[in-house]
C-alpha cells in the first residue's frame, strides 16, 4: 500500500483535475472506479456534475439497481440513458473490437447529452492499471475526447479501493463486473437471449452464496469461473449437482467448472496476436487525449 501522504497527494491531484474541468458528465456504471470518480466529482463540483448510466440488455439488472442505489445514498445526481449497441451488426458479431463499438455507442449518446444539457466535458473511470491491458473501448474514448481523470491522477485500482474505503464508500471492495456481453466467446453472436441466460446464471450463483464469479458462454457449454478462495465450496458433489440443475435448465448441454478460477478477461486468451495488435493501437494511451480536450 502507498504511504498515506502519497495517496493523499494523488487524491488531491484528482480533486484539482475535476474542479478545473467545468460542468462534467461521468460515464457511470456503478463499479468501484466509476462510483469513486462520480463521488469525487460531486465533492469537487457539487451539482455541476452528473453521473449518467447507460442501460441496455448487456447491463445486469442487479448492477443497474445497485448503481442507482449508491448514487442515491451519496446524493450524487444521476440519470439513466438507453444505448442501442445491439442494433449495430459490428457489435453483435462479437469480434475482438466489440468493446470499441460498445463504448463508441455510449460516448456518442453521452456527447449528445452533453450538448443538450450544457455540460463541458465527459469523463470515464479508466485507471492506471488499465492502460497496458487489451481494452479497445479506450480507443473509442480517445476518439470522443473523453477525459480519464483517475489515470491522469496516477491512481491504480488498489489506490482507488483504498481511497474509497477511507471515504466509507460501501463499493470499495465490490467485485469487478464487466458487461454481460464479455461473457460470450468471441465469434459467437451477442443476442438478448444469450445475455438473459448469462444474467440468470450469475444471479443463481450469487444465490448459492458465491461472490466473485463469471458465467462464460461457449454455445452448448457453460464455463463457470469462481474466485480461487471460493473454489473449495464449489468443488463438492452437492454443488456440482446444484450447478448442473441451474445451467441445464437454462439450456446448456454441458456444465463445466473452470479449475483456474475467476480471472478478468479470460476470453482474451482466445485472441490471436493480430487481434491484440488491433486492440492495442496508440490510441489506447489516454493521457494525451485528456490534455487535448
Amino acid at each position: 500500500m502507498l504511504p498515506a501522504s502519497t495517496l493523499n497527494e494523488k487524491a488531491e491531484r484528482l480533486r484539482q483535475i475535476l474542479a478545473s474541468r467545468g460542468r462534467l458528465i461521468v460515464a457511470y456504471s456503478g463499479g468501484v472506479d466509476s462510483a469513486f470518480l462520480a463521488w469525487m466529482a460531486h465533492q469537487a463540483l457539487g451539482n455541476q456534475m452528473l453521473a449518467v448510466i447507460a442501460d441496455s440488455a448487456s447491463l445486469a439488472r442487479t448492477q443497474l439497481e445497485d448503481a442507482l442505489l449508491f448514487a442515491r445514498e451519496r446524493q450524487i445526481p444521476v440519470e439513466v440513458v438507453e444505448t442501442q449497441e445491439l442494433q449495430n451488426p459490428a457489435y453483435v458479431r462479437n469480434d475482438s473490437m466489440r468493446c470499441f463499438h460498445c463504448k463508441d455507442e455510449l460516448f456518442t449518446v453521452l456527447e449528445r447529452y452533453r450538448e443538450t444539457g450544457g455540460f463541458d466535458v465527459i469523463a470515464f473511470g479508466v485507471n492506471a492499471d488499465d492502460v497496458g491491458d487489451f481494452r479497445p473501448g479506450q480507443q473509442a474514448a480517445r476518439q470522443h475526447h473523453v477525459l480519464a481523470p483517475l489515470l491522469d491522477a496516477g491512481l491504480t485500482k488498489a489506490d482507488i479501493r483504498e481511497l474509497a474505503r477511507r471515504a466509507d464508500l460501501r463499493v470499495w471492495d465490490k467485485p469487478a463486473s464487466a458487461c454481460l456481453s464479455s461473457r460470450i466467446e468471441y465469434g459467437r453472436e451477442v443476442t438478448p437471449e444469450a445475455l438473459r441466460v448469462i444474467e440468470r446464471g450469475e444471479d443463481a450463483l450469487r444465490a448459492l452464496g458465491f461472490r466473485q464469479l463469471r458465467v462464460r458462454h461457449h454455445g452448448e457449454i457453460v464455463r463457470i469461473e469462481i474466485a480461487r478462495e471460493e473454489l473449495p465450496r464449489a468443488l463438492t458433489p452437492e454443488m456440482a449437482t446444484a450447478f448442473t440443475k441451474v445451467f441445464k435448465q437454462l439450456g446448456f448441454k454441458f456444465v463445466t467448472l473452470d479449475l483456474e478460477g475467476f480471472r478478468s478477461g479470460s476470453m482474451n486468451q482466445l485472441l490471436t496476436a493480430d487481434d491484440l495488435v488491433r486492440g492495442r493501437s496508440p490510441g489506447l494511451i489516454l493521457k494525451s487525449a485528456a490534455r487535448s480536450s
